[in-house]
């Protein structure tokens, strides 16, 4: 999600993480929220087929993608079973229907830095706007993977389709006092462990078919299981999908800013 910037704070301690949980989470959309109508946060237009080798399907031999590796750990299981099943514990992976979702890897970042931003130009959000951003796309590691984070990837026959990441305000200019909010102390990130759900997109012509859904309800997942109580995001005006769709899951809205003429929403969901 789109943030303004500003000059980080010290980070707090990173959060216990507390023992796996059995590998018998499973999720239905249909169950649980509407279908997407914008799960891709931001209506990108369609790109072209990135993948991480820029080609536009996957040119890695059989087997060799993290998808593929998956195969030999649900055999046992019938091939259409619906809903999100986690079939992976760790590294996390869930399958939903045609999508296997997984932990990002170094080889996808063409792919999901193209994701992001097709989909922020698609609503006119560009740099220099005071909202828009991509400088954590060049840190992943640093801030989603050792940093108390997440980041997934959704593919689709070994394209990426969907992705999503939690993440410590801390870690990024400004996103300690973004994430709990202008008139909130951020000390109280080390007392109520707080994370945010950023970078939620989906492909435009991938919508509607439960993949918003399942990022989102992997992500809390995975909050809860990192040790976080309450989670918190932002989007804009211009967003509205994206809006719609945290709503579904029971977001609250917190307030609202404007920074340059773009309306700014702040939202937040406690998980414990």
């Amino acid at each position: 999600m789109p943030q303004s910037e500003g000059r980080p704070p010290a980070s707090p301690a990173a959060p216990a993480r507390p023992p796996a949980e059995p590998e018998t989470d499973r999720f239905d959309p249909g169950a649980n929220a509407a279908p997407p109508d914008g799960a891709a946060a931001d209506g990108a237009p369609a790109p072209e087929d990135v993948t991480a080798d820029h080609g536009t399907v996957s040119r890695r031999s059989p087997g060799d993608r993290p998808a593929d590796r998956l195969a030999d750990r649900r055999a046992d299981r019938p091939a259409d079973r619906p809903g999100l099943v986690r079939v992976v514990q760790d590294p996390p992976a869930w399958e939903y229907g045609g999508l296997v979702l997984r932990r990002y890897a170094e080889a996808d970042h063409a792919a999901v830095l193209m994701l992001h931003r097709q989909g922020l130009a698609q609503v006119g959000l560009r740099p220099g706007d005071g909202i828009y951003y991509d400088h954590d796309f060049f840190r992943m590691d640093e801030i989603y993977l050792r940093g108390d984070g997440e980041f997934l990837v959704g593919e689709v026959d070994g394209r990426i389709v969907a992705m999503g990441g939690l993440r410590r305000g801390d870690l990024v200019p400004g996103g300690a006092e973004r994430a709990q909010g202008a008139a909130t102390p951020v000390a109280r990130v080390r007392n109520d462990p707080v994370v945010e759900m950023v970078r939620l997109r989906v492909r435009p012509e991938l919508q509607r078919r439960g993949y918003g859904e399942a990022v989102v309800h992997a992500l809390e997942e995975r909050a809860a299981e990192l040790g976080y109580h309450l989670l918190r995001a932002d989007t804009t005006s211009r967003q509205g999908p994206a809006l719609a769709l945290y709503r579904k899951f029971g977001w609250r809205e917190t307030h609202r800013e404007v920074i340059n003429g773009i309306v700014n929403i702040y939202i937040e969901k406690r998980i414990r």
